[in-house]
């Protein structure tokens, strides 16, 4: 199941050359273009799946494993002090190619990223509300 007009497709499958770091059957793992980091990887499936919505559970359950492995590659090699795993789901998320993938992103001191969240302060009351909406 691949989308032709697809870049991720594409190069997932090989048709364009990537910097690959692993490859198996299903995915591809690739050093991003434009990385964040040293070392700011890609997983790539080899099938077209939009994002996490579409992903098929049985390609879900290998992503985890899969990001634990090349994680701990990419930490023991480059010797980075931390990993941000991201995945973004649509535009308003971040989402600019529209082939489910998730980031590996190093983390080493003064790298000048700043991926944490700004939480919000809801009440006991708010997060009780946000809870009983969504066990509808």
């Amino acid at each position: 199941m691949r989308e032709e007009n697809c870049i991720f497709c594409k190069i997932a499958n090989g048709e364009i050359p990537s910097r690959t770091i692993y490859e198996d059957e299903e995915f591809r793992v690739i050093l991003d273009l434009n990385p964040a980091t040293k070392g700011h990887a890609l997983i790539l499936p080899k099938n077209h799946y939009k994002n996490l919505y579409e992903l098929s559970d049985e390609t879900a359950q290998k992503i985890l494993p899969l990001a634990k492995k090349m994680g701990m590659l990419i930490t023991q090699r480059l010797g980075c002090e931390g990993l941000n795993l991201l995945q973004n789901n649509n535009e308003i998320a971040g989402q600019t190619i529209f082939h489910f993938h998730v980031h590996l992103i190093p983390r080493y001191q003064n790298d000048h990223q700043n991926l944490i969240m700004n939480p919000l302060e809801l009440s006991s009351a708010e997060l009780d509300a946000v809870r009983d909406e969504l066990l509808q």
